[in-house]
């Protein structure tokens, strides 16, 4: 019975022992193995067995890609101002091997790095420099964490600064000077307002000018063009009026000669047509002579009828 009781334990150690030594590599991840101290290999994906006593994990490595956040540092700027910038590095492990072996503490050695290497690039750059050259900045860093991480196993993938924290004196000095000059862009953009409406005013009265002198003008031209076919209807009128008299004396005439009257008839006509031209509106009117005598006559015979009467 005891026999078999100590058997029964010996096979659960040996099963215990057995399991112990199964290990199962998850996706993004890699174990670097060790047998009796020294690197045995890097085990990828699937399930690999060690060696009971003789093999074992000296690290697990995750191959994803991992955020430092580092917390802010000082630096000096070339035109002596102390700022304080904390940085975010993206990185990724390519070489588990380099990882395990190559630095003691593979974090700590990237923060101490970055921090050296962002005070020798922001040293060669005045504070102005510093606000507005992120993107250089970034690239300078990944490049130079890049190459110095290369030896551990480790990829830089990017560098970003998360914040840049400059003294309090110099945040109230921007701060004014950011208000100076956005109260400088708003009076000159209120004075070119102004300008660009007295200008549009000013246009808008030249060309109202414009059209009233234009409307004055084709006005007068009207009125004149009216005034001289009034006079020319006038004319006309009067023309025809003229022909018209002198074509009723004539057929007057023509009459009393198809009638038969003599000299003296014609005459007295004739005296008749210019009492009718003279309309009482002419002060002096020059009579043939022949009219002058059958004048006389004509006053004779009027006088000798009231004599008789």
């Amino acid at each position: 019975m005891a026999a078999i009781t100590t058997f029964l334990f010996l096979m659960i150690v040996i099963l215990i022992l057995l399991v112990s030594c199964v290990r199962i590599v998850p996706q993004a991840q890699a174990l670097v193995v060790e047998r009796l101290g020294a690197y045995l290999g890097t085990w990828s994906v699937g399930i690999h067995f060690l060696v009971p006593f003789v093999d074992r994990v000296a690290k697990r490595v995750v191959l994803k890609e991992q955020v430092v956040d580092f917390a802010p540092q000082p630096v000096i700027t070339k035109d002596n101002v102390t700022m304080r910038i904390d940085t975010v590095v993206f990185f990724q492990i390519t070489d588990p091997k380099l990882f395990a072996y190559g630095v003691e503490n593979p974090i700590m050695a990237i923060e101490n790095l970055t921090a050296t290497t962002l005070r020798n690039i922001i040293g060669d750059l005045e504070l102005d420099q510093t606000l507005t050259s992120r993107e250089t900045i970034n690239t300078k860093m990944r490049a130079s964490l890049d190459v110095a991480t290369d030896p551990w196993g480790i990829k830089v993938n990017r560098v970003e600064l998360k914040n840049i924290i400059p003294p309090a004196a110099i945040q109230d000095a921007m701060e004014k000077q950011m208000k100076a000059e956005r109260e400088r862009r708003e009076a000159i953009l209120r004075a070119e307002g102004e300008k660009k409406s007295t200008i549009l005013v000013a246009e808008g009265k030249k060309e109202s000018a414009i059209l009233d002198a234009e409307a004055d003008k084709q006005a007068a031209i009207l009125h004149a063009e009216a005034e001289k076919e009034k006079r020319i209807k006038e004319a006309e009128g009067q023309a025809e009026a003229i022909l018209k008299v002198q074509k009723a004396n004539a057929d007057g005439i023509r009459f009393l000669k198809e009638a038969g009257a003599d000299a003296a008839v014609l005459q007295l006509k004739s005296l008749e047509a210019f009492a009718a031209a003279a309309d009482g509106k002419s002060t002096k009117i020059i009579i043939p002579s022949d009219i002058q005598g059958i004048a006389g006559l004509v006053k004779s015979m009027a006088e000798i009828g009231t004599s008789k009467d």
